[in-house]
């Protein structure tokens, strides 16, 4: 561990000299370049030159222990060596944490797609509270929401709802969101006071640069029709809704609520794109690994997540076993009590991966 520190740490010297020659800014590419590597590597040596610190003061108390014969001074010493040694074991862990292979995703911007399943108008209703929830939290971390796309349930609330979320780290804190989500309560239209068991399914796909993907237009159906649903006379005048079919996948995008049909074409792309590269790198995880790890924010639909029991006021994580009994919060969007637990349990399984290989 502490060859690779140093050649992070030399690394961090080399691009600070390099920032200096003159006229490296002109080149605004390899500029942003540096500062976002000088950026990602800040935290390891930042972290690195502390316990290096701590490791030389360790040594020299040890060293006042060795050959000082004051008692006050060795009495000094030995309270700070205790301090030192749990100094030492903390940093150790916080670089071995830092040193972990990062997930290439973590850093983008997402297409966040919640859709109602199993559940009729309560599934529908609960896939809107949800969204909101995400809405929330989004706000709270300074991220900004874009709605791409919404399908209204027919008693209010979304059969399917597609946003485009912005901001710092987005992927790497909302991956751990994509699966089946359960919620269990009392609908409002029930008279007989039962529990209804109603899901929606949520997938968080990392946003792409069309460079990312190639697509062969030949494979590419495009058709326009006019927009359908809500929105005022204006809204069947122009065919400005638009449906792109990916042949080889059978993907399927329809974008309508944006006012433009060009504008409602790069959507529907946005999505397409997305959604293929999500694909490729499932099948790529799929293949090369079949360890628990993989299973956490793969982004397996058909993985039961989540229950939200109203009733009792609970939600529960079932990758992990963690039960909160603050749904009114978390519904509001104080979604990190659950997904901070998720980041920690990713971070543990990593690291005993890594010292068992």
């Amino acid at each position: 561990m502490f060859d690779k520190l140093l050649e992070v740490e030399k690394r961090f010297e080399q691009i600070q000299q390099s920032l200096m020659e003159p006229g490296v800014a002109d080149n605004q590419t390899r500029y942003r370049g540096m500062m976002k590597e000088l950026s990602d590597l800040d935290k390891v040596v930042s972290v690195f030159r502390e316990y290096k610190k701590v490791k030389s003061d360790l040594e020299g108390n040890k060293q006042i222990l060795a050959t000082e014969n004051d008692e006050d001074m060795r009495d000094m010493a030995k309270e700070e060596l205790s301090s030192l040694e749990k100094q030492q074991t903390e940093l150790e862990e916080s670089l071995r944490l830092l040193l972990l292979p990062k997930d290439p995703n973590d850093d983008k911007n997402i297409i966040l797609e919640v859709r109602a399943g199993a559940g009729g108008d309560e599934a529908s209703l609960f896939c809107y509270e949800l969204f909101r929830a995400y809405q929330h939290y989004a706000s709270s971390q300074g991220w900004k929401v874009d709605t791409m796309s919404i399908s209204e349930g027919s008693v209010g609330g979304y059969k399917e709802v597609i946003a485009s979320i912005t901001g710092d780290k987005v992927y790497s804190l909302l991956k751990y969101e994509s699966g089946v989500h359960r919620v269990q309560r009392v609908p409002k239209t029930e008279a007989s006071g039962r529990i209804h068991t109603s899901t929606i399914t949520v997938a968080v796909i990392p946003e792409v640069e069309e460079n990312e993907v190639k697509i062969n237009p030949n494979d590419l159906r495009v058709d326009v029709m006019r927009s359908g649903g809500s929105g005022g006379q204006s809204v069947n005048k122009t065919e400005s809704a638009v449906r792109l079919t990916h042949l080889p996948s059978g993907l399927v995008v329809v974008c309508q609520d944006g006012k433009s049909q060009h504008g409602n074409k790069d959507t529907a792309m946005k999505i397409l794109l997305s959604r293929l590269k999500a694909i490729e790198e499932e099948k790529v995880r799929k293949e090369a690994s079949d360890t628990r790890l993989s299973q956490i924010g793969t982004g397996d639909r058909s993985e039961r997540i989540r229950t939200y029991n109203f009733p009792q006021a609970r939600v529960t994580d079932h990758r992990i076993g963690l039960t909160i009994h603050s749904l009114t919060e978390v519904m509001n969007g104080a979604l990190d009590p659950l997904i901070q637990p998720l980041v920690t349990h990713h971070q543990a399984e990593a690291l005993k991966q890594q010292t068992q290989s």
